[in-house]
């Protein structure tokens, strides 16, 4: 059985699709009620800030699909380990390779993973597709998308291939000690999104640019300040290595990531 935590998530909900499709029992863990979970399957309300509430849900699991979330990484792994996992597929960051000072809680997810008794892999992530679910208040309202440093381009990934990649991992043998880079075919610039977002709507979206003070000043409402100061820096000033498209997408799926349109018509409704 395959535990899943963030299974109300964009890629954890991806994730239990694809499980269910196979046929895969599973638990689905979240903080929040089941939304979009199988029906039928068990759900658990736990959260990972507080590992002793996962111990339940756990039980059963020989896998678990982790996300790098809550301040106690060895809690977590002990709770899993006492209650059977044998296998870890975690979703972690980029950064934790370009910008280890930044994205220092990711890196320590990853070294109590390395230390524990578990099989693992490892899926570093650069910007997820769905970050643009940010604009859709926005672009509902007046048509409108504003980020910083508009003409910079990353290959941000579409969740739906982190989940492909997950589920390869956890079905199939041949992943153990992996550590695979996601991003998605191409870097694009947060205006060339907006317009491809304006272009499924078939209205344009107008571009804002904001300064980086106006969206470090966002950031911080959600993140702490060294993650708001990382991501800047790679929103604006990205090293080599983050603009790079990795081929580990197409190394595992056999076919190439999704591009940003195919999100962008996935998602339409969130911004109508």
């Amino acid at each position: 059985m395959i535990a899943v935590t963030g299974a109300t998530g964009n890629v954890g909900r991806e994730l239990i699709r694809i499980l269910d499709e196979a046929g895969e029992a599973m638990t689905t863990i979240s903080r929040g009620e089941a939304q979009g979970v199988p029906a039928g399957g068990r759900h658990v309300r736990a959260d990972l800030a507080d590992p002793d509430s996962l111990r339940s849900a756990f039980d059963g699991a020989d896998a678990l699909f982790l996300l790098v979330a809550g301040d106690d990484p060895q809690g977590v792994l002990d709770s899993a380990e006492a209650a059977g996992v044998r296998r870890v597929v975690m979703v972690s960051s980029l950064g934790v390779a370009t910008r280890p000072d930044a994205y220092r809680h990711p890196a320590a997810f990853e070294a109590a993973l390395r230390g524990s008794g578990l099989d693992r892999t490892v899926l570093r992530c650069g910007g997820l597709n769905s970050n643009a679910f940010a604009w859709a208040g926005s672009i509902r309202a007046d048509r409108v998308a504003a980020a910083p440093f508009g003409d910079v381009g990353l290959p941000m990934v579409d969740p739906a291939d982190v989940a492909e990649v997950a589920a390869a991992a956890l079905l199939r043998p041949g992943h153990a000690d992996a550590v695979y880079e996601l991003t998605g075919p191409a870097p694009t610039t947060p205006r060339e999104r907006a317009a491809a977002i304006g272009a499924v709507l078939g209205e344009p979206v107008r571009f804002v640019e904001q300064s980086r003070e106006e969206a470090r000043e966002q950031m911080l409402a959600f993140m702490p300040e060294p993650v708001a100061e990382g991501t800047l820096a790679i929103l604006g000033e990205p090293l080599a290595a983050e603009r790079r498209v990795s081929p580990d997408v197409e190394r595992v799926l056999g076919r190439a990531p999704r591009p940003f349109a195919d999100w962008a018509a996935r998602s339409a409704a969130a911004f109508r």
